[in-house]
């Protein structure tokens, strides 16, 4: 993105490689310590950046927080909708892609921290990294990947009636019960560490109910 101050929709937002670096020390300062170890002071000393440039590209405290929460979310990518769905085998491989990448974002220590911390202010009336990990996370995440399933329906690819639903299948199909056993410290088995294979049985499955 340009030096400016971040879109509050991040509809489609871009990094630039300094912005990302900057953000990955941003993660870590949250995980690390919580949302009141994350202050522009703090960040700027550890990612070695101006303070300037901090209120530059994400505004306040609240905006540095948003941009964490969607820089996370974009590491799940969404391919263009008329490339998605070039052909049948093209838009599986896609969703493939697209259940591997949930996966990694979702059981990366990374994402299981923010949520383990989230989860632990549940009960504040100010949990405001709950609500950006609902709002800038999840529900920006499930909002393309209904659009993209709507763009394989439309080309006959998938059939559903509802996307929501058809998501949510795919969704669990995916993650199973996965990432609960994951935020409570279990630890993963060789099988649930190779999570391409997963998410193409996922695919096959999801394509049994759906496939057209």
């Amino acid at each position: 993105m340009s030096a400016h101050t971040i879109d509050p929709e991040f509809e489609d937002i871009a990094f630039t490689p300094r912005q990302e670096a900057v953000l990955e020390h941003a993660l870590a300062l949250l995980v690390g310590g919580g949302e009141k170890a994350l202050t522009t002071a703090g960040l700027a000393r550890t990612a070695n950046c101006s303070k300037e440039s901090l209120y530059k590209w994400f505004g306040d405290r609240d905006g540095l927080l948003a941009a964490v929460v969607a820089y996370q979310a974009n590491k799940v990518h969404f391919p263009p909708e008329s490339g998605a769905t070039a052909d049948a085998e093209t838009f599986r491989t896609h969703l493939v892609a697209f259940a591997t990448e949930l996966l990694a974002v979702l059981f990366g220590e990374t994402s299981l921290a923010l949520n383990r911390l989230s989860i632990g202010q549940s009960n504040r009336d100010d949990n405001r990294l709950g609500r950006l990990l609902l709002v800038r996370g999840k529900h920006m995440i499930s909002a393309r990947a209904r659009s993209l399933l709507e763009a394989g329906r439309h080309r006959g690819l998938i059939k559903f009636n509802d996307a929501e639903e058809a998501y949510q299948v795919l969704y669990g199909l995916a993650v199973r019960d996965v990432h609960i056993r994951l935020l409570l410290g279990d630890t993963p088995s060789e099988a649930e560490r190779d999570l391409e294979a997963q998410a193409r049985v996922a695919v096959d499955r999801f394509y049994r109910l759906f496939g057209a």
